[in-house]
């Protein structure tokens, strides 16, 4: 496939083994054109606060707080860098539908234990059916890629479980593979251009 738009992305939702509640979704191409959005929910915020590992690991990035003077109720700060970015359900279908298909590319999707991340872009759209023709139907396994190409050195990984800033580390991991491919593919062409001239020497030609 030509021209294809690579899109890597991750998000970060509630999960209890029945349900995917979507929190927040970052993306980022090879580009570096992002986007990011923050789930406008504060029931879905207060559940998550409940939760054993989301309050110290994700919901820390997010710009919101319980606030204890509200009976511990979830208040969005104004005043975060990133509180443009609290939007609903909805608007966000509708923005990563528009961001995805816009360029009029083929979009190619990229995500580090991709499976439970493309549920929770698709259920965006509700069912499986209401997928936008363009998104594809399954998003490629960067660790499978990973693994593949050598276990090539990770990146650094800077403020974990930010969705945008997994999406960019995702990028980052996807151009190590790719270099170590090519030094793969490099190393291959190499040894058989050896081969060939060893050969020509045996045979005296």
């Amino acid at each position: 496939m030509t021209n294809v738009r690579r899109v890597f992305y991750d998000t970060e939702f509630i999960d209890d083994g029945r349900t995917i509640r979507l929190i927040s979704i970052g993306m980022v191409d090879e580009d570096g054109k992002t986007y990011y959005a923050v789930v406008d929910d504060v029931e879905l915020m207060q559940d998550a606060m409940l939760h054993p590992w989301l309050p110290d690991n994700v919901m820390v990035h997010l710009p919101g707080h319980l606030d204890t003077r509200a009976g511990r109720k979830w208040v969005w700060d104004r005043s975060h860098k990133d509180y443009g970015a609290v939007k609903s359900r909805a608007q966000i279908a509708a923005e990563v539908a528009m961001w995805l298909l816009a360029p009029g590319q083929p979009v190619e999707l990229w995500a580090w234990f991709g499976a439970y991340d493309h549920v929770a872009l698709a259920q965006l759209f509700g069912p499986m059916s209401g997928l936008p023709t363009g998104i594809p139907m399954f998003t490629h396994e960067l660790r499978q890629r990973w693994e593949e190409c050598g276990h090539p050195d990770l990146p650094a990984q800077h403020s974990a479980h930010n969705a945008l800033t997994d999406a960019y580390w995702d990028r980052a991991v996807w151009m190590r593979c790719e270099a170590a491919r090519q030094d793969t593919f490099a190393r291959r062409a190499g040894m058989g251009q050896l081969r060939r001239e060893a050969e020509r020497v045996r045979r005296g030609v």
